[in-house]
């Protein structure tokens, strides 16, 4: 929901960095950089460390993931480098779940709830994305990207202010896990109404 209004003003400085970056080091290597510094956040959160000292790998993590396609169009993009990124994506996603689960054994069935919505929204984000390019249907609504990204209740701006909620206050995991998993199956059931009319 807040992708396509922060995309205008974040893409120019993501280019300007991707582009100076882009001399020294390639799209994918950025991508994996960004996956292994999230799950530096996520293991430091399941072992109890304060959210607060996670918050700055997590969110370094997710600069690195803007950064992958800012140098990914100074070098050329290609089909592996959006699969990689999207895949590395998911993979942090899951992991912060997974991590507040380990934490605390209490937090299970929330983070257990959680993941489940992450799932069928990132099924319907994905199904939707290959009938938009098997129909040749196109948007730069979230910025230029090598999968059609489907508006929703919930996009990437959200779930990152979420993870930086949960790590200013990780002991309301469980209320917070419930809240944003409902808001996912919200997106979810929009994104399948969105599609029962495009696609049907």
């Amino acid at each position: 929901m807040l992708d396509r209004f922060l995309r205008p003003l974040i893409d120019p400085i993501l280019n300007r960095a991707g582009r100076v970056l882009a001399r020294h080091v390639g799209a994918d290597a950025v991508t994996l950089a960004g996956l292994a510094v999230g799950l530096a956040a996520a293991a430091m959160l399941a072992v109890g460390a304060s959210g607060a000292l996670a918050l700055l790998p997590l969110l370094a993590g997710r600069v690195l993931d803007g950064l992958d396609g800012a140098v990914a169009r100074a070098r050329g993009k290609s089909d592996f480098g959006g699969y990689l990124d999207i895949t590395c994506d998911f993979g942090f996603y899951g992991a912060v779940p997974l991590a507040f689960a380990l934490r605390d054994p209490a937090n299970g069935v929330a983070a257990a709830f959680l993941l489940a919505t992450f799932y069928l929204n990132g099924a319907s984000f994905l199904g939707f994305a290959i009938l938009a390019e098997k129909r040749g249907i196109t948007t730069a609504a979230q910025g230029e990207k090598s999968l059609y990204y489907s508006a929703g209740l919930l996009e990437g701006a959200e779930t990152i202010l979420f993870f930086v909620a949960l790590c200013l206050w990780p002991e309301g995991f469980r209320p917070m896990a419930v809240v944003f998993g409902a808001l996912c199956l919200m997106t979810t059931a929009a994104r399948i109404m969105l599609a029962r009319r495009v696609f049907a």
